[in-house]
């Protein structure tokens, strides 16, 4: 496990404000903490260096492009699956987005984004063909929301 970075009150404001979003401008980054540009340049650039910051990205609203089911599926295998299989066995289907691998039973939660349903059963009936699954189970998201900061 990698060890703690030691973030400061600072450092903390400045990783809000690129969560609110991630395309602020430094100067804009700087006005809001209270520091000029150059300094607040050095702490994400430093953040960067890190680990902390691991990318920057963007939001879609997969509703406004065409048909968008998501899904959450938990997986199970048979007796002690090993992090490493499960990753190996989900990674080469594109259609799924995050794995989470558990303590406990589920073994892993996968989310997942399709097309329709027809989409869902075959990357579903997929899954369970995969190495040592014994079982699954998958909720349909109905609507989501996402805290902006924290």
């Amino acid at each position: 496990m990698p060890p703690h970075v030691k973030l400061d009150d600072l450092d903390v404001q400045i990783i809000d404000l690129l969560r609110e979003d991630a395309r602020r401008t430094i100067t804009d980054i700087a006005q809001h903490v209270n520091l000029s540009p150059a300094p607040v340049k050095r702490r994400i650039d430093r953040l960067e260096e890190l680990g902390v910051i691991t990318g920057y990205t963007v939001t879609v609203d997969h509703a406004l492009i065409g048909p968008s089911i998501e899904a959450f599926t938990e997986l199970r295998y048979a007796g002690d699956a090993d992090i490493d299989e499960i990753l190996s066995a989900v990674e080469q289907i594109p259609e799924i987005r995050e794995v989470f691998t558990m303590a406990g039973d589920p073994d892993a939660l996968l989310r997942i984004r399709v097309n329709d349903m027809e989409h869902l059963r075959a990357v579903v009936n997929r899954l369970r063909r995969t190495g040592r699954v014994t079982g699954t189970k998958t909720l349909m998201v109905l609507d989501r929301w996402t805290r902006q900061s924290g």
